[in-house]
């Protein structure tokens, strides 16, 4: 027998491992390169670059200095609970109670818990793609299997209810949606949701929204499938305050959801989180409650950089003669977010190629959009989380290389 030899593993394992858990090579390799002394802009992870506003941090340290060091309510204290049921009511026009909500440890957290609750070996989530790239491992760890249904440029990034309805088998148990959309800023429409949900009240389906961007919408309205008639009891939406108020590393997350389920996962996170930190949520409770300006000047500011990216790198729309580069690219104006999604499939390289032709060349990190599914191939995803001086450097150097790979597109 083999003394040093590891051990079998679980088969889940395997169901974790995947396109997604890859995505972020691209983004190691340009921190890496970052740290040896190269210049590089990172703009491959939805990490804002602002500060987590000044009230927020003061609460946290006046509960640490108040001793709240220890052990909380496992599904988050009331004071939070009864915030985030006021925030969902302002954002959805839901009223819910404070029993309904579940703090999570970010809504990554969320999502997994949420999981784990309602799907099952052998069952089947339909989710639109191109989708978070975490979705497909979490939907792994359950046994479940998930069935996508493409979002396409043609079509605005919009799922198409006829599509989802196609996927819908005896083994269905859920829909998982993302809006506003990451990666592509696409905010679903009522009419569609209203379709969407039909679909899940002829076939008893769960409706789970991933609604971390709803407070970062420009102009389009955000409609949460929870605030739909006859809806309350299969509705689950997940949120936190990582992107909205800036506080990523913080990670606070929660789970608004019908009484039972929100029951069982108080009793799922009493073995998987066993509560919140108390001065962690003692400061989300002032990021809900007071009115905050940081966060109006955030959303502005998330504004104006999509219109300077979109500005620049759509040229080619304004009648650029057909030999200029920057008609190969060109972007998806995203309705909400902070990321907006570049088409490079004129130039004829994959996104990933690209992207690493363009951190080789010009220092620049995006990330390739196929990581999110193949309905987002030949397209890379920009994130906002850097200044405007920072966004034009990008912009000139993305649009540098590709007039490097001298390919010319022909102008519709």
């Amino acid at each position: 027998m083999t003394l040093d030899k590891t051990p079998p593993f679980s088969p889940l394992v395997e169901r974790i491992a995947g396109e997604g858990s890859r995505a972020w090579e691209i983004h190691t390799r340009a921190r890496q390169l970052q740290a040896e002394g190269a210049d590089i802009i990172l703009l491959s992870v939805g990490d804002p670059d602002f500060a987590t506003p000044p009230a927020i941090l003061a609460r946290a340290i006046e509960s640490l200095g108040q001793g709240d060091t220890h052990y909380t309510a496992i599904a988050g204290i009331p004071r939070l609970r009864q915030a985030v049921a006021r925030n969902h009511e302002r954002l959805t026009g839901q009223r819910v109670a404070p029993e309904q909500v579940v703090i999570t440890a970010g809504a990554q957290n969320a999502l997994y818990a949420v999981a784990q609750c309602v799907l099952s070996p052998g069952s089947e989530v339909i989710v639109p793609e191109p989708t978070y790239v975490t979705y497909e491992a979490v939907v792994g760890t359950t046994g479940a299997r998930m069935v996508t249904v493409p979002l396409t440029p043609e079509n605005g990034f919009q799922p198409v209810p006829a599509t989802i309805a196609a996927a819908v088998t005896p083994q269905t148990r859920a829909i998982l949606l993302n809006t506003p959309h990451n990666p592509t800023g696409a905010v679903i429409p009522r009419a569609i949701l209203e379709e969407i949900a039909a679909i899940c009240r002829a076939h008893d389906l769960w409706l789970i929204t991933d609604e971390v961007y709803a407070s970062l919408t420009f102009a389009a309205e955000h409609v949460s499938p929870a605030s739909l008639p006859d809806m309350t009891q299969r509705s689950v939406v997940i949120s936190s305050l990582s992107k909205s108020h800036a506080m990523t590393g913080w990670r606070v997350g929660w789970v608004v959801a019908p009484r039972p389920l929100a029951a069982h996962l108080e009793k799922l996170l009493l073995c998987m989180l066993y509560g919140t930190p108390g001065f962690v949520q003692e400061a989300a409770v002032v990021a809900l409650a007071a009115d905050l300006a940081e966060l109006d000047e955030m959303r502005a500011t998330y504004r104006r950089r999509r219109d300077l990216v979109c500005g620049r790198l759509n040229v080619a729309t304004q009648g650029v003669a057909t030999q200029d580069a920057t008609q190969l690219l060109s972007c998806h104006r995203p309705a909400g977010g902070m990321f907006v999604v570049i088409d490079v499939r004129a130039t004829g390289l994959s996104g990933r190629d690209f992207a690493w032709g363009l951190l080789e060349q010009e220092g620049v990190s995006l990330l390739p959009a196929e990581a999110f599914g193949p309905s987002a191939r030949g397209w890379l995803r920009l994130s906002l989380a850097a200044s405007e001086a920072v966004l034009e450097e990008a912009c000139r150097r993305i649009v540098r290389y590709a007039r490097s790979l001298g390919v010319a597109a022909e102008v519709g």
